[in-house]
């Protein structure tokens, strides 16, 4: 934080313990036989100190408070005497836990896919760090949501075989559908739509979809096939089967044809590594089993 700030918490944190002992201390006074002048059914109210215990445990938490900050960092930038700090015990814990674990990730990564698959533990350990990294999007039972693939079924945009999963996983993936409406204008993004509505065996237009063939053939087919088979190489999407990423109402289709979709998938090498990426990978290649 800036000087101003870091002084704003130190002067504040310090005046605050301080204005805080002297109310306590100045409210102090000897027992005597005055009364609040609250008095109720014949029961009166002395007006007495607080219990000397109380501000005893009153005048330690202050003390403890002062104690505190001037081993750990709560005054602004301050460090503190022991140099603690939240970032580097996460770090020291990320260590330790990679050194205990390590050998179980170097033993189970060296296994083929289909080793990977019949090992128990190495599920275990793969959906562990699948849950850990992969399911805020894909989610926890693997099945995806709009904009996120479903990892379970038979689509696989960049390839559904091990290594292409793991160099998913690993190096990432960066998918670009561009936005073709102001090319194809609003009478071309409704008749591709329903060349697309076609191509799926999905209720069409017919002479929309007629119409819209030429267009697709002329922008769509050198991504997605002649066929609209798609292309993983591209990460090109099957448009002949019922699974659809963005959704496949004549709205939905329509909006990606005309605005386009930006898809990305993380690198997760620098993140987590390649062997537990290669655990990950296995795991994923054998949940549609």
């Amino acid at each position: 934080m800036s000087n101003g700030w870091h002084w704003f918490v130190v002067i504040g944190t310090a005046l605050s313990l301080v204005a805080m002992l002297w109310l306590l201390l100045a409210n102090r006074s000897a027992p005597s036989d005055k009364t609040t002048g609250h008095e109720w059914d014949g029961i009166e109210e002395l007006d007495n100190p607080l219990p000397l215990w109380w501000v005893g445990m009153f005048v330690a938490s202050i003390i403890f408070a002062v104690v505190y900050l001037a081993i750990f960092p709560g005054l602004g930038n301050t460090s503190g005497a022991t140099g603690w700090t939240s970032t580097r015990e996460h770090d020291e814990d990320i260590t330790v836990h990679e050194e205990r674990f390590a050998p179980l990730y170097t033993r189970l990564a060296a296994l083929d896919p289909q080793a990977m698959k019949a090992d128990r533990e190495a599920r275990q350990v793969g959906r562990r760090l699948f849950l850990n990294h992969c399911a805020t999007c894909h989610g926890a039972t693997a099945k995806g949501a709009f904009g996120f693939p479903n990892l379970t079924d038979e689509e696989w945009i960049w390839g559904g075989d091990f290594a292409s999963i793991r160099t998913s996983i690993e190096q990432g993936r960066a998918a670009q559908m561009p936005a073709w409406g102001p090319v194809l204008g609003e009478e071309g993004v409704l008749a591709v739509t329903h060349r697309v509505l076609k191509f799926a065996g999905k209720d069409h237009d017919a002479s929309l979809a007629a119409s819209g063939e030429a267009q697709y053939n002329s922008i769509c087919v050198a991504c997605h096939g002649a066929d609209g088979k798609g292309n993983t190489l591209l990460g090109a999407p099957d448009l002949t089967n019922d699974i659809w990423l963005y959704g496949s109402s004549i709205e939905e289709i329509g909006f990606t044809l005309r605005n386009g979709r930006a898809g990305n998938m993380p690198a997760h090498a620098p993140l987590i590594g390649a062997e537990k990426a290669a655990i990950v990978a296995g795991y994923v290649h054998g949940l549609r089993e």
